[in-house]
């Protein structure tokens, strides 16, 4: 449609501008804004209200938590405690903090985990950085990995269960409601964990052995230098402990929410975005525990990446405009017209357009758009659904390449320690990747853990 021709064109600029950094990544995501009423796209309401979605408060909450652990160093003494446990050679540090931030998105949002886990990785370099001097190679590189892997560990980590990230819940949620099927938990997790297991090794070894290796080894004189960093902390202090029990307490919601809701449906209301704004709610009301001061005031913020909260409104307005033209169904009317597919093509050609949609899309958009049309397509084909809706859902949350694929990966950017072209580099490889482990998946251990019979309709898919 002529709609969609001017989204598109908005993207090419957008994409454009964001990937060489012309001017200001947030000046960029404000484009949507000025062009989307000027093209007839959508008046200014509509293209100003992703800015405001719900997901950008989530920020906001994180970024308020991340500020209040660091203005009162807790986030150094949680830093020191894990460089103690992971030792001190880089690598090990590196995979430490991969590992942990995927196990804890398997079962909390994404976006949580990185909030959390991204301001400890922060004070890890900054702690192992020798004060005064220029930052070497390696060091750089280390920084670099250390933070991918906060995004990476995040969005891999997801994948991993129902519960894990938005789109496999979105994607549940509609087989149940247009085939009446009840996805079993454990059986997604025969394909989603070996999936998400062997993706973050592949993810270390191409990111650190490979593209970014820092050869830095061991740390040297690193256990002194923990000792002495933790001995100058000193026991923790009464803030410390005020800005933990808020950061233990939002973690729990965050964790628990679902369980919490089906044992007390007064609490349906509640979401990660309303969870981290009373936790920022709460950080400028109780008292730090020394004459006349919160935990945070306001003139604190000064330092809160508000940048970072545009660039992503900016990705939720653009993911609006292509959904709105009709350009997203379009494009599966498309792949839809080519009747004459065969299972393994279909597969594969929606698994990378996917793969490389999700960069720029909402990944939750995406899964709602396309797990009714792929799946209406097996079903045409006489397969079961299963066998393109999991890799349509999986790949929704395979966005590598962009800040603004995923909010983990637009939080981590917002570190500094990462240019565009530098995270381009290590997803564009993740994102081969995962076609590669898709459909290993779908031929290999989706039909064991479903009991999927290729070439055959199930029941549940003919009513």
């Amino acid at each position: 449609s002529p709609e969609g021709q001017k989204v598109l064109a908005v993207a090419a600029w957008m994409l454009i501008w964001w990937i060489s950094e012309t001017v200001e990544l947030s000046v960029t995501a404000l484009l949507p804004i000025v062009l989307f009423p000027l093209l007839g796209v959508m008046n200014i309401d509509q293209a100003t209200a992703p800015y405001s979605n719900q997901v950008i408060f989530l920020f906001m909450g994180g970024f308020f938590i991340a500020l209040a652990l660091e203005k009162w160093k807790l986030h150094l003494r949680i830093a020191l405690t894990i460089v103690r446990w992971t030792g001190t050679n880089a690598d090990g540090i590196i995979f430490g903090f991969l590992l942990s931030t995927a196990l804890m998105s398997m079962w909390i949002s994404n976006t949580a985990t990185t909030l959390m886990m991204l301001p400890i990785a922060l004070s890890v370099v900054s702690l192992l950085q020798k004060q005064g001097e220029k930052m070497s190679a390696g060091m750089q590189n280390f920084a670099l990995a250390l933070t991918l892997s906060i995004a990476y560990g995040a969005n891999i980590g997801g994948i991993a269960t129902l519960v894990g990230t938005p789109p496999n819940s979105v994607m549940a949620g509609l087989l149940n409601k247009l085939y009446g099927y009840e996805m079993p938990f454990g059986a997604y997790m025969l394909v989603g964990f070996p999936f998400a297991a062997v993706l973050l090794i592949c993810t270390y070894f191409i990111m650190v052995k490979w593209i970014y290796p820092n050869r830095i080894g061991k740390f040297e004189g690193a256990e002194h230098i923990i000792s002495a960093s933790l001995a100058e902390l000193g026991k923790t202090t009464l803030p410390e402990k005020r800005v933990l029990l808020i950061f233990g307490i939002t973690a729990f919601f965050w964790i628990f929410r679902t369980y919490l809701v089906q044992i007390f449906p007064f609490l349906k209301p509640l979401t990660d975005s309303g969870i981290a704004m009373a936790a920022a709610f709460s950080l400028f009301l109780v008292p730090s525990g020394k004459p006349n001061q919160k935990i945070l005031a306001w003139k604190d913020t000064a330092n809160i990446p508000w940048g970072v909260l545009l660039l992503f409104g900016g990705g939720l307005s653009l993911a609006d405009g292509l959904e709105k033209s009709g350009l997203i169904k379009w494009v599966g009317e498309v792949v839809a017209s080519y009747q004459g597919l065969d299972m393994f093509w279909l597969v594969l050609i929606i698994s990378l357009l996917i793969l490389f949609a999700t960069e720029l899309l909402s990944n939750v958009a995406l899964t709602t758009v396309f797990v009714p049309m792929v799946a209406a397509m097996a079903v045409g084909m006489g397969e079961n659904p299963l066998l393109v809706v999991l890799p349509v859902t999986m790949a929704s949350s395979c966005a590598f390449m962009l800040p603004m694929g995923t909010p983990p990966n637009a939080i981590v950017f917002a570190s500094g320690y990462i240019k565009i072209p530098q995270m381009m580099r290590v997803g564009l490889w993740l994102n081969l990747v995962s076609v590669v482990l898709l459909m290993l998946i779908v031929y290999f251990l989706l039909p064991f853990a479903f009991d999927v019979e290729m070439g055959k309709l199930p029941e549940w898919a003919k009513k």
